[in-house]
């Protein structure tokens, strides 16, 4: 399998995943995605990894809003299906739980959003642009990217 992946993944932050995928025989093609961080040539799904539930905050409720809004609509215009993979190790495994979350630096977001909030605003992505938002452990990113990306493969 060949995957693309944005050219704007840092280096180095994404190791954990490289390895997953190297392991399973998957090839990283490095190239500009209008929207996500990783997808198949020709799909309409693609990834966009956020490392933790304060990095989608952030892209929620702080200074990256309006990028973050931008791409959610790029994605919903072309037909595409963004699919946000939160990363975390607190056991967060969906939007509701989001509601749990505290903000463990409120003044760093330009709204100091909080779980309710941010879970709210979530849905509302969710409701205006399709964008789904998952959760899972970062050790198993890798493995979850592919199963999403593999289920848009069968297209």
């Amino acid at each position: 399998m060949v995957i693309l992946e944005d050219t704007r993944q840092q280096a180095g932050k994404h190791d954990l995943k490289h390895e997953y995928f190297a392991s399973q025989g998957v090839v990283i093609v490095r190239t500009k995605l209008l929207f996500g961080d990783y997808a198949l040539w020709g799909g309409s799904i693609s990834v966009d990894t956020k490392a933790n539930v304060e990095e989608i905050a952030q892209n929620i409720g702080g200074s990256k809003h309006a990028t973050f809004r931008e791409e959610c609509k790029t994605a919903k215009k072309v037909g595409g299906q963004l699919v946000i993979l939160v990363e975390n190790e607190h056991g967060y495994d969906s939007v509701d739980a989001v509601k749990a979350w505290v903000n463990p630096n409120p003044r760093k977001t330009a709204r100091s959003i909080e779980g309710p909030r941010l879970a709210n605003a979530m849905k509302t992505m969710s409701d205006r642009y399709g964008v789904r938002f998952e959760f899972c452990a970062p050790e198993e990113a890798g493995e979850r990217i592919l199963q999403l990306l593999e289920a848009d493969d069968g297209r």
